[in-house]
């Protein structure tokens, strides 16, 4: 393929996220990230195989393209009317959010968006189901605005409130601890909280890089490079995922302070398992 045709580019992404330090970069440091983000796969896949597809088609396609099987209970939990904020845990970082938004987006005709990182962005078929979020780069000062539209539009919103995926914690797989603007949001525009259980795990290669950068004191998430190259190692899988009941958002009163509602709700997922 290609360079001018490619849709996924490492240089040009790291040209437009740190153009003062670009330069700096080794020629073998980008030809490896190149080869752990699947550079060539991943431009196959959009300038070939899912070519023109958007939005759910986009996500039916990754999941065609990737061999996923997915096995769904609680199918019936899912609301027929109203808005809701879809929360679940995030043991894959990527493949259960695709997972998760095809099931709902066929059951709410495309009416989904998701709040993620702006990186993905960079994929055409999935920007147009997207709320992108850079917390740390020139959009942070638009933050709280772009989360504000998302709760106060007519979408079903679809958020993973770790903010990032499960890690290795006391020797089991999970969350870290969940952030609370899906519960504070969702009162406040009377959307429903409906929990989803995604069951999964990525490698011991990924979660031992968390381990080592924390250990080196690293601030940087060098596990995300990774999450392209779990995605591949993660083909030809069987999923589970469970639908909980909708919690209707009168029921976080004042009986509880905001982060023990958001435990509660995070325990109501893992009880899914």
């Amino acid at each position: 393929m290609q360079k001018d045709n490619l849709t996924v580019d490492v240089e040009n992404i790291l040209k437009s996220k740190a153009p003062d330090k670009y330069k700096y970069v080794p020629r073998f440091v980008i030809s490896y990230l190149k080869r752990i983000i699947h550079q060539d796969e991943v431009n196959y896949f959009l300038n070939d195989y899912a070519k023109g597809k958007e939005g759910v088609d986009f996500l039916d396609y990754v999941l065609s393209f990737l061999d996923t099987h997915l096995e769904v209970r609680g199918r019936e939990n899912l609301p027929d009317t109203g808005l809701n904020t879809f929360v679940s845990n995030h043991p894959l970082g990527g493949l259960d959010g695709v997972a998760i938004g095809s099931v709902l987006g066929h059951k709410y005709d495309g009416n989904i968006k998701y709040l993620v990182n702006d990186l993905l962005m960079n994929l055409p078929g999935l920007a147009p189901l997207c709320i992108p979020v850079n917390k740390t780069g020139n959009q942070s000062r638009n933050f709280p605005q772009m989360v504000e539209s998302g709760f106060a539009s007519d979408q079903q919103l679809i958020m993973f409130p770790a903010g990032l995926c499960s890690r290795r914690i006391n020797g089991q797989i999970t969350d870290p601890q969940w952030k609370k603007t899906f519960l504070v949001k969702s009162i406040q525009y009377r959307r429903n909280i409906v929990p989803i259980h995604f069951d999964g795990h990525n490698s011991n290669f990924f979660y031992n890089i968390d381990k080592v950068r924390k250990a080196l004191g690293i601030k940087f998430n060098i596990a995300m490079l990774y999450l392209a190259d779990e995605l591949f190692k993660n083909r030809g899988k069987t999923y589970h995922m469970t639908i909980g009941k909708p919690i209707p958002y009168t029921t976080f009163d004042k009986s509880r302070n905001t982060r023990q509602w958001c435990d509660y709700v995070r325990e109501i997922v893992y009880g899914l398992k």
